[in-house]
């Protein structure tokens, strides 16, 4: 594999649900905690640590709100977001295309 930089890999998205937030965010825009926490089958605590690490990137905003009573955490990509996915999978298909 010479040539491939391994470092080009983005820690902040290659984590498994890390990785699996932002695909989904990918295609939904959006989404509430709720939502992603059954779709990855994640637990409450992981999922918003996860979560804190691509905030803390600048790849997601949270936005905190009620709907009614109770309380609603949405989940937004950002503009950011959306380069360093395809940045990420542009590096990830350059490492299996050089095998």
């Amino acid at each position: 594999m010479a040539g491939f930089d391994i470092n080009k890999l983005d820690d902040a998205i290659h984590g498994r649900l890390r990785l699996g937030i932002m695909a989904y965010l990918m295609d939904a825009e959006a989404a509430d905690f709720n939502e992603l926490k059954a779709v990855l089958e994640a637990t409450q605590g992981n999922l918003s640590v996860h979560l804190r690490k691509l905030e803390e990137a600048g790849y997601v905003e949270i936005v905190k709100s009620f709907q009614g009573r109770k309380p609603l955490t949405r989940v937004h990509i950002t503009l950011a977001g959306r380069k360093a996915f395809a940045n990420y999978l542009d590096a990830l298909s350059n490492l299996v295309s050089k095998r």
